[in-house]
């Protein structure tokens, strides 16, 4: 599967991602997804909406392929290396995660029999995130005669699609256009500009040829203007024995991050060749070790499994943005599935984890939420809100980029786990400055929106037409998940405000700066109180919101297995209409929030949500794992767990091709660390409480705890 293994072997740095395609390219007629991504770079694409009603949005921020810097062609007597041509042996792709590269070795028989030995290197730089390499290197065994190698830079290039699913673009539009170039004897740079938000990026390119350790220099480039592309070849005798080896250096610039990007990407590439390919290798080795000593998580008596963790927690590396211009997107850098959108992922799955073992990059994530406060602000008053800000259900740069919005706006709890992270930040690093500059403002801001959409109503806060996660029931009252979100928001910035209280300047200023007054606190005091949250006495369990029992079973085993996911067979309104889930709901809040219930309830609704939950989301194994660990229901959660592990690697969902499931991959570190080991940060300190599956003989991990490194060894000999 030549799309899956362009996902699973890309190579990112959360700054750019670049598909692992075959630098040869594919013939016609192979399906491939040719994609360089920039975190945060966007276009805007239409969405036309079947009726013009008030506010519904119109168009989307998108992804943009920004360019084709990968292609590297060579031809020995004419006949060009392709994997579908002649006879591949040998043949292996390497993820190295200590090395932070990515290999692809083998030896090609040409159809007229001579055989040449290729090794392909391939890295995104963690020193200077701008720049990508290819490190390309051939030996004949026993052809002698004339070798042409092309390397091509291509700027216009198009994004990928497919009609017939809903998580890809629909249709292929045209981004970019042509803007500049620079071609000199050591680089050649194209700069482009997307066509609506006119936004430019600049590839800047060098390729230095060695023949035996001995640099070639009899180089051509050329320019093709219809094309925007630049194509650079040389011509070189070889015989048997001989190695020849093309280092090919890009840098990457965008006019979001940078004003004369052109300027910028020349100077950075010229100082790149200055250093060389080898330092570049050497600190992407240091940056990794230093990466691996807080994220150690290791696991003794399942060495694939283990292995599988380790590929989640790389990937999750590479997806981070970590610059405040932007996040982690739900397919990281790997793929243009969902559009390179932001999600409510980010912070309910991959923040937790950079909270425990780079706190660093979990501040940056939660800076890019609070950089977007103010198109937050501009979303709740489009939804009529007159107090507070509203969290997009998928953006960029924070304008909603949601088209259906009963699954998509109508999901307000966006707002309640971002507040989430910002306390769970808080809580995990005791970082008070971020709180009084950013994070305060965060939690009274979405806070003031759960009192602008609710309403107290015979005794109880409800909050009414609002969608939870699992997206087979939307527009409900009172979302169980939501609620709690919501109560939990109120709770926490009202605990907070009193630390706040005890620095009386500073609290006064940002009282008089946000207008806060006591009688609004007094009113989400009461709120948080008598927040309405489902409970069905009769079967014990909270259901998911006020409806959701009246509605007929769905009976999943007697749906057949090409019938799923449910939601590219079956009509929105006819899933609506039954208990059943795409994914964990209430269960997800049991996780989150467990000082609400009973272990008594929480039992009674995990098992009765397990049989009407198809799991078609990826997100929900992982929390069916947790809270199974925490009921201590532990051969349930390991059986959940490795559904979870494994998701991408083979490919279980059947769609790793379009990219990485970045927040199942964080969900599978949770299910670890806060469901077999069970810990638990607060604000006072740390709980845990270890289980070990039976198929382990143990497990460790470190995280960060308010400055400190801690480490947790879980052992059968304990």
């Amino acid at each position: 599967n030549i799309t899956l293994q362009e996902t699973i072997f890309h190579n990112a740095n959360g700054y750019i991602g670049i598909r692992g395609n075959l630098e040869e390219g594919c013939p016609e007629g192979f399906d491939t997804m040719r994609g360089m991504y920039i975190n945060g770079f966007y276009d805007i694409a239409p969405m036309k909406q079947a009726e013009k009603l008030c506010h519904l949005v119109e168009d989307k921020e998108t992804m943009v392929n920004v360019a084709d810097t990968q292609t590297i062609q060579v031809s020995f007597h004419n006949r060009r290396f392709s994997m579908f041509d002649g006879i591949v042996s040998d043949y292996e792709r390497v993820l190295d995660m200590e090395k932070g590269i990515t290999e692809r070795n083998l030896l090609w028989e040409m159809p007229e029999g001579q055989k040449v030995k290729f090794a392909i290197r391939r890295m995104a730089s963690f020193e200077n995130r701008a720049l990508f390499t290819i490190d390309y290197t051939f030996q004949s065994l026993d052809f002698d005669g004339i070798v042409e190698i092309n390397s091509l830079q291509k700027a216009l290039v198009n994004n990928y699609c497919n009609p017939d699913d809903p998580r890809l673009a629909g249709e292929s539009l045209i981004h970019l256009r042509p803007l500049g170039r620079l071609v000199d004897e050591r680089q050649c740079c194209l700069e482009v500009e997307t066509v609506t938000s006119c936004l430019k990026v600049v590839t800047a390119v060098a390729n230095r040829i060695f023949v035996n350790g001995v640099e070639f220099l009899d180089t051509e480039k050329k320019y093709f203007k219809k094309e925007h592309k630049i194509c650079e070849s040389g011509k070189l005798k070889i015989h048997p024995g001989d190695e020849v080896r093309i280092v090919k250096y890009t840098v990457v610039q965008d006019s979001i991050r940078c004003t004369n990007c052109m300027e910028q990407a020349a100077k950075i590439l010229d100082e790149v060749l200055k250093c060389g390919i080898e330092h570049f290798y050497k600190k992407q080795k240091e940056f990794l070790d230093k990466y691996w000593e807080k994220a150690e998580l290791e696991i003794d008596g399942d060495d694939e499994l283990n292995a599988s963790v380790a590929f989640n927690m790389y990937q999750l590396l590479q997806s981070a943005g970590t610059d405040g211009f932007s996040s982690i997107a739900a397919k990281g850098l790997s793929g243009e599935g969902y559009e390179g959108h932001y999600f409510w992922d980010t912070e309910m799955y991959m923040l937790p984890y950079f909270v425990l073992t780079d706190p660093a990059i979990a501040k940056g994530l939660l800076n890019y939420r609070y950089k977007i406060l103010p198109k937050a602000r501009e979303n709740a008053a489009l939804l009529g809100h007159e107090k507070g800000v509203l969290y997009p259900w998928r953006t960029i740069t924070g304008r909603e980029c949601s088209g259906y919005y009963p699954s998509g706006t109508a999901q307000y709890h966006i707002n309640g786990d971002i507040a989430y992270a910002v306390i769970l930040y808080y809580n995990t690093t005791g970082d008070w400055k971020f709180m009084k500059g950013q994070g305060m403002e965060i939690l009274l801001e979405t806070a003031r929106l759960w009192m602008d959409v609710g309403n107290f109503y015979n005794g109880k806060f409800h909050i009414n037409c609002v969608t939870g996660p699992d997206e087979y029931t939307c527009m409900t009252n009172n979302n169980y998940y939501t609620n709690a979100c919501a109560k939990f928001n109120l709770e926490q910035f009202l605990y907070l405000t009193e630390l706040f209280r005890k620095e009386k300047k500073e609290w006064e200023a940002f009282q008089n700066r946000r207008n806060v007054t006591d009688a609004e606190l007094a009113d989400m005091k009461h709120a948080a109180a008598v927040m309405n949250l489902p409970y069905d006495e009769k079967l014990g369990i909270n259901p998911q919101d006020d409806s959701f029992l009246q509605k007929p079973v769905w009976n999943l085993s007697r749906t057949k297995k090409e019938q799923f996911p449910l939601l590219l067979h079956y009509h929105p309104l006819h899933l609506y209409r039954y208990q059943v889930c795409k994914q964990a709901d209430t269960v997800l809040s049991y996780f989150l929030f467990p000082e609400y219930q009973s272990k008594e309830v929480m039992k009674n609704s995990l098992l009765y949500y397990e049989e009407i939950t198809t799991h078609d989301s990826s997100l929900s194994t992982c929390i069916f794992s947790i809270v199974a660990s925490r009921l201590g229901m532990v051969d349930k959660a390991y059986e959940y767990f490795g559904d979870s592990a494994k998701l991408d690697l083979l490919n279980t969902h059947k769609n790793t091709k379009d990219g990485i499931h970045a927040a199942n991959m964080g969900g599978c570190y949770m299910a670890v660390v806060h469901g077999f080991a069970g810990l638990r940060v607060r604000m006072d300190g740390v709980e845990i409480s270890p289980t070990l599956p039976k198929q382990w003989e143990g497990y460790r991990f470190r995280f960060c705890y308010h400055g400190a490194l801690i480490r947790i060894c879980v052992d059968k000999e304990y």
